[in-house]
């Protein structure tokens, strides 16, 4: 009896731990990057452009951690699409930029992948790069 009580007791503990960060919105951000930056936009459309017209969008990010953000890279999905970046650390409530500039030189519907890597953050950050490339 007393395994019983103390089990439906532990039970309880854990589900008001869990209703109660769930209620005071602390959960933490499916990315861990989230945490520390937020991007204004994490997928752009270049829209149309003509064979061989390279392209440029900015992915601009605010830094809303407490302390300072270093983009440590940003590489592509293939060799068509360059990024640069800030290289400079982001200070709290700063702005950077990942530019991701693109060759155009495929016809057709065009997905691109920016991986972002953060120093002393482990996962990547996904941007995406889509747009139309005609003849």
């Amino acid at each position: 009896m007393k395994k019983f009580i103390l089990s439906l007791f532990a039970s309880m503990l854990v589900t008001t731990a869990i209703f109660a960060q769930a209620q005071s919105g602390t959960t933490t951000p499916a990315n861990p990057v989230d945490a520390k930056v937020k991007f204004k936009q994490e997928s752009i459309d270049f829209g149309k452009t003509k064979l061989n017209k390279p392209v440029s969008v900015d992915f601009e990010f605010t830094n809303t951690s407490k302390e300072p953000v270093l983009v440590e890279t940003a590489r592509a999905s293939c060799g068509c699409t360059t990024p640069t970046w800030t290289k400079e650390p982001i200070l709290p409530g700063k702005k950077g930029k990942i530019t991701a500039g693109y060759s155009a030189n495929s016809v057709g519907q065009q997905n691109k992948t920016i991986w972002v890597k953060l120093k002393g953050v482990d996962q990547d950050k996904e941007l995406h790069l889509t747009g139309t490339v005609e003849n």
